[in-house]
């Protein structure tokens, strides 16, 4: 193997990892949630956590702080409108879906339903061109991709009715969820044209999805009679949600530079599928089993990410050069 296949093979495993990163994240979150009996508090917490680490990083970093500053002039002339910066807010609200969902279904059968809303909504969001690529015509490969996905979804739950925890809302929440990322993933865009700084563009989505987190949070205290519960100190991994998504956002910015969107996706998406998969088989939750629907619609979900990029997936000479 030549010294750039390496580089490019490590690039890979990276990419993979950080796409496991992300199911380890939804497991951290949802153990989280499980203790606190309260999946707000619990996605409150993971967002205050990742907004802290990422506050240290602003403080450290001249980029961010200039990307920060280039922000709020141009949205002082107008060019980006204030609705573009709270792309957070669906991010906060993905978070607090994926703590309720996943001491439920598991953390496999909330990444297949969560590729599923993203996917579907990936064509919405390209044909009205939210992001600030335009408009796109929405092919019938990308319309394919967006009906496997959904497939997978209810092929991964066909034998899950019966089951005592599972839930059907927190499915459909599920792919809620990978909906409002598709949507938050083209603000972030929008955003990130004129701060090009990746941290900065994640430091603001933290700050407006944990301000929103806390408003509902205080609105389920005053008019529910909700309570605050008392942070459990028998497992600190169940904390690591926040600090797993600033990793998550160095890994990606490293990699997509170097080996392409396209690449990046398909072996993080792949290690998301897998990671989810193995802790699920590895360390279930209580009453979260496994079964060949699930696997069969994990297939199925990653099949559909591949047919939803460009024909040139295909040929596997071209993935690189991506």
């Amino acid at each position: 193997m030549t010294t750039d296949h390496a580089k490019v093979a490590r690039l890979e495993a990276l990419a993979a990892i950080s796409g496991v990163m992300i199911a380890l994240q939804s497991r951290a979150n949802g153990e989280l949630s499980h203790m606190l009996g309260n999946s707000i508090e619990a996605a409150l917490v993971s967002f205050s956590s990742g907004l802290t680490i990422l506050l240290i990083i602003f403080i450290c970093s001249a980029k961010v702080q200039r990307g920060i500053q280039n922000l709020w002039e141009v949205f002082k002339t107008g060019d980006i409108k204030i609705w573009e910066i709270f792309g957070g807010v669906l991010g906060g609200l993905n978070i607090s879906f994926q703590t309720w969902a996943v001491p439920l279904n598991g953390v496999a059968i909330f990444s297949v339903a969560s590729i599923a809303g993203q996917t579907v909504m990936s064509l919405f969001v390209d044909r009205i061109g939210l992001s600030k690529h335009g408009q796109k015509k929405i092919s019938t490969r990308r319309i394919s991709a967006a009906v496997i996905t959904v497939l997978a979804v209810f092929v991964s739950v066909l034998n899950k009715f019966e089951a005592h925890t599972f839930s059907l809302l927190a499915v459909f929440l599920s792919i809620l969820g990978g909906a409002f990322v598709g949507v938050q993933r083209a603000l972030n865009a929008r955003v990130n044209y004129y701060l090009k700084a990746s941290f900065g563009t994640s430091l603001l989505n933290m700050f407006t999805g944990t301000l929103v987190l806390a408003i509902i949070l205080l609105l389920k205290l005053i008019f529910l009679g909700d309570h605050i519960n008392g942070l459990p100190t028998s497992n600190y991994l169940i904390y690591t949600g926040g600090a797993i998504g600033v990793l998550y956002i160095a890994f990606t910015t490293t990699i997509v530079q170097r080996l392409g969107v396209l690449t990046s996706t398909l072996f993080s998406v792949g290690g998301t599928l897998i990671g989810s998969l193995l802790i699920d088989f590895l360390i279930p939750s209580k009453g979260i089993g496994m079964s060949w629907y699930l696997v069969v619609g994990i297939l199925l979900s990653y099949f559909g990410v591949i047919i939803g990029g460009e024909s040139k997936l295909f040929n596997l000479r071209n993935w690189r050069n991506s």
